[in-house]
């Protein structure tokens, strides 16, 4: 049987995403290289309990252009309003702005923005 081990994202400053991800999102940094075989930065994050990890890669010599709404990253959490009150006192934008009238009954969900513009979806889950 297969198994999904990895994404990667392309990052335009490897270390304010590294930031992002383990100081908002609670990643925790598995390995670190200065120089790949193809000459990329690379850093593996991972979520505790999780086996599916994210790599972020970053190479000075490449153009990053996140296109809207190309792809996005979804993360459970226990207590969605808990969590992004916490992600609000530090300056992150949820989105949509009316997210806890517009997802009051049934499933919570929000969004925000990574630093280069990709998209992670909050789902409050009993499970996460």
């Amino acid at each position: 049987m297969a198994v999904l081990l990895h994404t990667r994202i392309r990052v335009s400053d490897l270390d304010n995403s590294i930031k992002f991800y383990c100081e908002l999102l609670g990643f925790k940094v598995m390995s670190r290289s200065e120089r790949s075989p193809h000459g990329n930065q690379i850093a593996h994050l991972e979520l505790p309990g999780n086996l599916h990890t994210l790599e972020l890669t970053y190479s000075d010599d490449y153009d990053l252009n996140v296109p809207e709404d190309l792809m996005y990253l979804a993360i459970g959490v226990p207590d969605l309003t808990a969590f992004c009150a916490d992600l609000e006192a530090k300056g992150i934008e949820i989105w949509p702005d009316d997210w806890r009238a517009v997802f009051a009954d049934g499933r919570k969900m929000g969004f925000i923005d990574d630093p280069d513009g990709y998209e992670i979806e909050l789902l409050e889950r009993a499970d996460a």
